[in-house]
Parts: structure tokens; C-alpha cells; sequence
């Protein structure tokens, strides 16, 4: 199967909104398209996600502002995957920054250590099961690497239990890749990778 990944940026935006307006993910219900606006480098105060179009519009303006970052996975040139992957730094004052990472953060040995935090993965129903996560992880990190950074880390839930609720995939495709448990904040493993 021959999947491209590509980094999102500005120009990849009706592709990126394509994906997340006619793909179904979580409970595949309106009311629950994220458009991943709450995973970004943007404070979560003032921010009003209560609706999809509200989302859909603020995910315009975080993508063309490289608010949101992460990496498109294409198959017969149609987005068929996403993976949100960001300085986890950046990433603390935004809406699920504020609940999962204070925790996550505890054990961080020096403010000099550089870590990109892959969020969550989305994946195309029927494009499940063919290592689309996998390449989509592998990216990030060569590119993590390339950039600079020290550790590429990761929150999954210790036990899977299925794509829709577990969308931040499972600790298996990261061991695969390298990664190793640091830490358990129940009921995730927050999961790293060194690269330097």
C-alpha cells in the first residue's frame, strides 16, 4: 500500500478540514468532530469549541497559524489518517493540556529538555489495520530528531480498548517503534522515546 505522509501546513488546510468534516472517528456523531482544535499551542481561555462549525472555523485559523501541528496521511491522494503532534511545552495552556498533561509534567527532569508529544491519532475506518499509525509515528519522529529534539513522548492508555475511545492509539505501535514506559499516570503510560 503506498501511503504518503505529509507534514500540515497552511497549504494542506482543505485537505486537513476534508478529512475531519467527512471521515468517521470518535462516535462518528456531529456534535463530536473535534478537528483536533484542542489539542494546539493556543491558551484554552476565551476559546469556544461548544459546536463543529465553531471548531471547523477556529481549526482555520490554528492551522494557518501553525497552531496545530501534525502530519497527514494520504493513500490515492485522499487524506486517509492524522496524527497531532506538538512541542509538548507549547501544548499546556490548551484545553486538553489543562486536564491531562499537569500530571503528565511531574516528572520532567530539566525545563532544558526538548519533547514532542504526539496527541492522538485519527485513522479512516476502512484504512484501519494496514500501519498507517505506525508510519504516521515513524515521521514524527525522524523529523523530532532532525529538529532537535531530545524525546518524542506518548499518553496511551495501558489498556486498549478500542480506536474510537483510544485515540491516542495503542502502547504496542509505540514499543515497535522504540518507545519505552517512563512513567504510569492511571490509567495512561506516558511512553518515551529518546533520540539523542
Amino acid at each position: 500500500m503506498d501511503i504518503e505522509i505529509k507534514k500540515l501546513s497552511p497549504e494542506l488546510l482543505d485537505d486537513y478540514l476534508h478529512f475531519f468534516d467527512t471521515i468517521p472517528h470518535f462516535t462518528n456523531k456531529e456534535e463530536d468532530r473535534c478537528y483536533c482544535v484542542c489539542w494546539c499551542n493556543v491558551a484554552y481561555e476565551g476559546q469556544d469549541f461548544s459546536t463543529a462549525d465553531k471548531r471547523r472555523n477556529i481549526a482555520i485559523t490554528y492551522v494557518n497559524e501553525n497552531n496545530i501541528q501534525g502530519y497527514l496521511a494520504y493513500y490515492n491522494n485522499k487524506v486517509v489518517g492524522w496524527c497531532n503532534a506538538n512541542t509538548k511545552a507549547d501544548c499546556l495552556e490548551c484545553q486538553c493540556g489543562k486536564m491531562y498533561m499537569s500530571t503528565a509534567n511531574k516528572k520532567e527532569s530539566s525545563p532544558n529538555i526538548k519533547v514532542k508529544a504526539v496527541f492522538c491519532f485519527a485513522i479512516a475506518p476502512e484504512m484501519r489495520r494496514n500501519g498507517i499509525a505506525e508510519l504516521l509515528l515513524k515521521s514524527v519522529c525522524e523529523d523530532a530528531a532532525q529538529e532537535g529534539f531530545d524525546f518524542v513522548e506518548a499518553y496511551p492508555n495501558r489498556e486498549f480498548m478500542n480506536t474510537e475511545y483510544d485515540y491516542m492509539g495503542p502502547a504496542k505501535v509505540y514499543e515497535k517503534l522504540g518507545f519505552s514506559a517512563y512513567y504510569e499516570i492511571e490509567p495512561k503510560l506516558v511512553m518515551r522515546k529518546k533520540l539523542k
